[in-house]
């Protein structure tokens, strides 16, 4: 599901055309006629971003902006909101950035734009979201350690065809006194990156948009090592919306067109800095304080120690924003044989080639560790029946589809696994005053899985059996 938007807006038309343009791109889309509604929406839905009319009766719409901005949701994320307006100026626009808004779009609405901006939005929304989870479970094992109060100045880059060529806005960036800031050719700037001195910000200026080479920029600086984290912001000459769409699914975090402001720059980049900081510390965090401690050292999969906790918290953010999630417990078939005939220097090479096979056929999102000598555990958030099913088939073929290269021997030996599948459902209704505790319903979902995984081997193994539906 590409993600749950809710629109607020007083106007019922309005409201009609949105949703009818965000269910044709698959989004599940909930509306609020006024303020109030909205806020009762923000935590009993959980949308993962809002659209919001600059102009609303019952109250002020950049009151309503700042309130939903400085929620978090249950996942951990602060819904990002798109402030949409009959007439922007100047002073909307600012006020709109200061009060949170990622951006204040007029009408009409360009839907090529439209649809890539929420695309945008909604993977650094995904990224959040799993780094927030990652760090819930580190700080509940006690690992997380306490953020630095200092931070050095940010460095910032601009991009450019050529790095002589007068750029007008480029001074009055230097005077916002904003961090290091330094000018690059574009076409030179990732062989003069080194590690420990990479950007937190490049600013892409495309002079010359339908000839410059800043678009295949966006996607370089995302595959190389030392740069795929840096924020990444393209500024325009002259409104082009298929440019500005280009670039934002090409990773741009934002596009500015036409003439720049200094104040709405400012803001821009302030935001796309403090964004790509928070991820940085985040990574930091999973990364120095976890490793060691939850991590299988054979195949760098988490251990059960992580993954308990970590999918208790799952089992919460599906308590609170009503959406399932799925459970599997994969078994290698028949491993005792490979390490009886092998070796345990072969048995330790499949479970190695497992866990890789694995890894690279899940999400970010999803959780996948090693819980046992050759048993593995994967959740999946924001996951049907339907789509566990097929899930769970893939990762079977994928790992029966190649035979496994072992340590001093010529042959390959086949290899499968068997899974079985339990489906975490939402704990509490609009009703409902009593659950179960999270740590049983997690117990509960894994006897689930274990039951299925067992009627996975009765069926001759190499299969998926999903647990059935209570009744």
């Amino acid at each position: 599901m590409p993600g749950r938007v809710l629109i607020v807006d007083d106007i019922p038309t309005n409201r009609i055309l949105l949703r009818v343009r965000l269910a044709a791109a698959y989004y599940d889309v909930i509306q609020a006629a006024n303020g109030a509604e909205a806020l009762d929406m923000l935590t009993q839905q959980a949308p993962d971003l809002v659209l919001l009319s600059a102009r609303l009766g019952d109250c002020d719409s950049l009151d309503l902006c700042r309130s939903i901005t400085r929620t978090v949701q249950p996942h951990g994320v602060q819904v990002p909101v798109l402030i949409l307006t009959a007439q922007t100026d100047r002073r909307l626009r600012l006020d709109g950035l200061a009060a949170g808004a990622e951006d204040v779009l007029a009408f009409p609405l360009d839907d090529m734009l439209l649809q890539a901006r929420l695309r945008s939005l909604m993977r650094v929304g995904e990224t959040v979201q799993e780094s927030q989870l990652r760090d819930g479970t580190s700080r509940t094992l006690g690992f997380a350690e306490t953020a630095q109060a200092y931070a050095p100045p940010p460095r910032i880059c601009i991009l450019s065809d050529a790095a002589t060529d007068p750029i007008p806005w480029q001074a009055g960036l230097h005077a916002l006194g904003l961090g290091r800031i330094s000018r690059h050719d574009c076409r030179n700037f990732l062989r003069e990156v080194t590690p420990g001195d990479t950007p937190d910000l490049c600013l892409i200026a495309m002079d010359r948009p339908l000839a410059s080479p800043g678009l295949r920029l966006l996607s370089e600086l995302r595959a190389h090592p030392e740069t795929r984290h840096t924020a990444a912001m393209v500024i325009l000459p002259e409104p082009d919306n298929h440019i500005a769409a280009d670039a934002l699914d090409l990773g741009a975090g934002d596009v500015i067109a036409g003439l720049v402001d200094p104040e709405e720059l400012r803001i821009r980049i302030a935001t796309l800095i403090r964004r790509k900081r928070m991820a940085d510390q985040l990574r930091s965090t999973l990364r120095d304080g976890l490793r060691a401690a939850v991590t299988d050292p054979l195949t760098g999969l988490y251990n059960r120690r992580y993954a308990l906790p970590h999918l208790a918290r799952m089992a919460d953010h599906a308590a609170q924003s009503g959406r399932r999630f799925a459970v599997m417990l994969a078994d290698l078939d028949h491993f005792k044989g490979i390490n009886d005939r092998f070796g345990h220097a072969a048995g330790d090479a499949v479970l190695v080639e497992v866990a890789r096979r694995l890894r690279s056929n899940l999400r970010a999102v999803d959780l996948i560790a090693r819980i046992g000598g050759e048993e593995f555990l994967i959740a999946l958030p924001d996951t049907d029946r339907a789509e566990a099913r097929v899930a769970a088939r893939r990762l079977c073929r994928i790992i029966a589809q190649d035979p496994f290269d072992l340590p001093d021997r010529t042959t390959p030996v086949p290899v499968t696994v068997s899974i079985g599948v339990a489906m975490g459902q939402r704990l509490l209704g609009p009703n409902d005053t009593t659950c179960d505790p999270l740590s049983d319903t997690v117990q509960r979902l894994l006897k689930q899985a274990d039951r299925a995984l067992y009627g996975a081997k009765a069926c001759g193994r190499n299969q998926v059996t999903i647990s059935k539906p209570a009744a």
